[in-house]
């Protein structure tokens, strides 16, 4: 554990979700598979498409709709609609086929549990303090068992910007009716975590599970620094 900055009295924890609280690369990679099987089982997809063409796709939707990126959901059915057109699907065909696709992809993106230390150490902690998730993706925090220790979580989208914007501290904050300062932010990332808890107002406790984040992070401190979820508890 290591201290930048004096770390005052918090009122409330919130908790990053992806790469905090699991780990979230197997099960972002599990869903992309079931999702281009179910597109090549489904639909006639071109057999020049695949990985490249799918980021090009996104980039210029993305290009067109400046607000998808803020909304990985939605920019997701949207990609898979666009795809379908120009693969000569109809507009009607298109936009069912991405909504299945997207609800395809959702279903396997939270097909897991949290692991039950975790859960365990959020059940200790939310004995102290109101536990809220902070989180720029889209996992479902009720199928993966977040929803019985976190008081809410909020997602961007609508709206509502990615962190390291402020809005979704802004959005907690006000919710649970504390002031910026008397949040504790838990996560993993130097830039979306720390610099958005830091430039919000929040506290900051980075949880570095990666030496290389050291370099990305020189130019913002957090309050603190650990290595492992574990540490949390020796000091709050």
């Amino acid at each position: 554990m290591k201290q930048y900055l004096r770390l005052r009295p918090f009122k409330a924890i919130s908790f990053d979700l992806d790469d905090t609280l699991y780990h979230n690369a197997p099960h972002i990679i599990k869903a992309e598979s079931a999702l281009s099987l179910f597109m090549q089982e489904q639909f006639n997809v071109p057999d020049n498409w695949g990985n490249t063409q799918w980021r090009e796709l996104k980039a210029k939707v993305i290009a067109v709709h400046e607000e998808l990126a803020h909304d990985t959901t939605a920019a997701r059915y949207e990609v898979l609609r666009q795809a379908l057109i120009q693969w000569g699907y109809t507009e009607i065909e298109a936009s069912q086929g991405a909504q299945q696709g997207l609800e395809c992809f959702c279903f396997h993106r939270s097909d897991f549990t949290v692991d039950e230390t975790v859960l365990n150490l959020l059940k200790a902690l939310g004995q102290h303090y109101p536990l809220v998730g902070i989180t720029n993706g889209n996992v479902d925090s009720r199928r993966v068992g977040l929803s019985e220790v976190l008081e809410f979580v909020v997602h961007p989208g609508h709206g509502v910007r990615m962190k390291p914007y402020s809005d979704l501290f802004d959005l907690s904050c006000q919710h649970l009716e504390i002031e910026h300062r008397d949040l504790l932010h838990i996560g993993d990332h130097p830039i979306s975590d720390v610099l958005g808890a830091r430039a919000a107002g929040c506290q900051s406790l980075w949880l570095n599970l990666n030496a290389a984040n050291h370099q990305q992070a020189r130019h913002i401190l957090p309050h603190i620094e650990v290595d492992s979820l574990r540490e949390i508890e020796q000091f709050i």
